[in-house]
């Protein structure tokens, strides 16, 4: 998959992909974004710094909250000074 509305994301997810003009996957996007809509498992992915990690692991979190649950349903760990940041 190469483009954003390959990944069968919601439909508003995609309209704010499309209004920050985000349309293609990088390629860690690539490689973690379908692997994490399709399992339960953990993933670790390494990429440089401007690749697009923060957006691999944070659309698929976006996608598969469940509003409708007032529980906690994503952890996310800041182990990096621009992770911190953003």
């Amino acid at each position: 998959m190469h483009r954003f509305d390959e990944l069968g994301l919601n439909e508003n997810i995609l309209k704010s992909l499309n209004d920050l003009r985000f349309t293609e996957l990088t390629p860690i996007q690539s490689k973690t974004i379908p692997q994490l809509m399709s399992s339960n498992k953990d993933i670790i992915g390494s990429a440089q710094t401007g690749t697009g990690k923060t957006a691999a692991f944070g659309i698929p979190s976006i996608d598969m909250t469940d509003i409708n649950q007032s529980l906690p349903q994503t952890l996310v760990m800041c182990p990096t000074r621009e992770l911190c940041k953003q």
